[in-house]
């Protein structure tokens, strides 16, 4: 372990630093290095770490290569370097981004060129689902990365990709790269597995993580990405054994929304319930667990349920200064009208969303929601925006656009092509995306069956909605877990009448307290009484 002490002497400063042997407490190796006054303090701390690492046997080439001066690397004001301590001390610890975030940005205030400040501050504008700003922040300190040090420059570069251009691959290689220059920096792993998830790949995803956790046991980084990667896998056992293990290290606000998709899939009414009861008045996570408690409602067909906590979501962002995250609820709550057939209504939500934002995933789901709802003008529109402003983003070259397409050319009954338009998005579509404050999750696989369903293909159709239904922890409790039950009901209709009256059956029965005017729900009633 490497200590550390600095001691006023007069109108100087002496700085020790001394590396450690935690199990015997054998000094070794130690160092000092003295400054003439407080400006020069982060000076003389640069000296005094690049003499230590030759001391521990770190090599000459190694030391130089790796050894940009602190106040030029990372800023050179002794205040901003607290500020910015106490955001990453936030971030990984029991704070949380919302508490993270005011440390960054007074970081930046205190020092303009503060590039690894900006660099955090956007990734933790991502964490409240602030995807905008997110990005500014984050391009920013790409734009500063000239003289920050390699380990900073790795930070940036990954996230610049990942986040502002969206390519993630080249993300990956970054990731990468990084893990293999730091071989016991935990991070790169920890974000790789996040990666993963975005493309579809948990088992790697998972992997990632259990290394993520090996290398760093003491903050709850490691862990908070070994549970989160368990969920899309329905570990859910794993994820409660690594809670209990590590319970003093996970808590933090993302550990509740996660105990809340677990009840969900658990059926565990008082368990959401405990959830959403603990978030109240909880800046930055009450509007989340609001969300959530809209789309349970919703799985259950409780539409005027959703409609008000989709309402109190809202307010509760907005409240928070949260104007994209309180957008996605709304482009959330219009995708779930068009789904259910409310159309009129849910071109009001699409006009309230984009009303609050343009971000990247408000922009998809409200472009769904207008093809859904017949309004094939403006989903394109929406999608060659998306198309110009991503143009290396994979989530939307593989993800969102082959999917508006695909409901475009169903808009004029053309499943052909609208499942030729789903093809590139097959290697992406169980992808999570990442960091968003809603994102539409499995909708090229819900689109396809579609497609196979105009086609009249009933075998290929039930395949794909199947898959929803199979993937459970991926889906949670967006629409279209509680639709596909219905959809493959109607695939089934068109070559087996005994299965697809159990999967009507089972849509029904998952509906049975839902609202009786929901227009889907009286098609659905409909379809049932004519296979009798």
């Amino acid at each position: 372990m490497i200590d550390g002490s600095i001691a006023q002497i007069g109108t100087q400063y002496n700085l020790i630093l001394s590396a450690v042997n935690c199990s015997s407490g054998e000094s070794l190796a130690s160092t000092e290095a003295q400054s003439t006054d407080k400006n020069h303090v982060l000076d003389a701390l640069g000296k005094a770490a690049s003499e230590i690492r030759t001391k521990l046997g770190e090599s000459l080439s190694s030391v130089q290569k790796l050894d940009t001066p602190t106040e030029q690397a990372t800023t050179s004001s002794l205040e901003a370097l607290q500020a910015y301590s106490l955001g990453v001390k936030a971030w990984l610890g029991e704070g949380g981004s919302t508490v993270a975030i005011p440390s960054f940005q007074r970081a930046i205030r205190i020092d303009p060129s503060f590039a690894a400040a900006y660099n955090g501050l956007g990734v933790n504008y991502f964490g409240i689902g602030e995807g905008s700003l997110g990005r500014g922040n984050i391009k920013k300190a790409y734009d500063l990365r000239e003289h920050v040090s390699e380990l900073e420059k790795f930070h940036i570069e990954s996230n610049y990709h990942h986040f502002v251009t969206g390519d993630l691959e080249k993300a990956r290689q970054t990731y990468e790269m990084w893990a293999q220059t730091y071989p016991r920096d935990a991070t790169p792993h920890g974000v790789l597995s996040v990666v993963h998830g975005e493309l579809g790949q948990y088992e790697k995803g998972l992997l990632e993580a259990h290394e993520a956790a090996r290398l760093d046991p003491v903050t709850n980084f490691g862990y908070g990405n070994l549970v989160f990667s368990y969920l899309p896998l329905s570990r859910l056992q794993d994820i409660k054994a690594t809670i209990a293990a590590q319970a003093r290290k996970l808590e933090s606000p993302e550990l509740h929304v996660l105990m809340y998709s677990i009840a969900f899939l658990e059926n565990d009414a008082s368990g959401m319930a405990q959830q959403a009861t603990w978030s109240k008045d909880k800046t930055g996570v009450e509007d989340i667990l609001l969300y959530l408690e809209a789309d349970t409602a919703a799985s259950f067909g409780q539409l005027g349920k959703a409609r008000q906590f989709s309402r109190q979501a809202v307010d509760s962002a907005e409240r928070g200064n949260e104007r994209e995250t309180a957008g996605g609820y709304e482009a959330e709550a219009a995708l779930r009208e068009a789904l259910f057939g409310n159309l009129a209504e849910a071109r009001k939500r699409v006009s309230a969303a984009l009303g609050l934002s343009t971000g990247r995933d408000v922009r998809y789901a409200t472009a769904i929601a207008l093809a859904v709802a017949g309004d094939s003008r403006q989903a394109q529109k929406i999608a060659d925006d998306l198309n110009k402003d991503f143009p290396e983003g994979t989530t939307v070259q593989f993800n969102y656009l082959p999917t508006i397409r695909a409901l475009l050319a169903l808009n004029h009954n053309d499943f052909p092509k609208a499942v030729e338009a789903l093809q590139t998005a097959a290697p992406y579509e169980l992808g999570t995306p990442a960091f968003a404050a809603f994102s539409p999750v499995l909708y090229p696989v819900y689109v396809r069956g579609q497609a196979y369903l105009v086609g009249h293909q009933g075998t290929e159709a039930a395949a794909e909605f199947q898959k929803i239904l199979d993937h459970r922890g991926i889906v949670l409790n967006q629409p279209i877990g509680a639709l596909a039950h219905l959809q493959v009901g109607r695939a089934y209709a068109l070559s087996d009448k005994t299965k697809a009256r159990a999967a009507y059956k089972d849509f029904l029965t998952l509906w049975k307290d839902a609202d009786p005017d929901i227009p889907i729900l009286k098609q659905a009633n409909a379809e049932y009484a004519k296979l009798q």
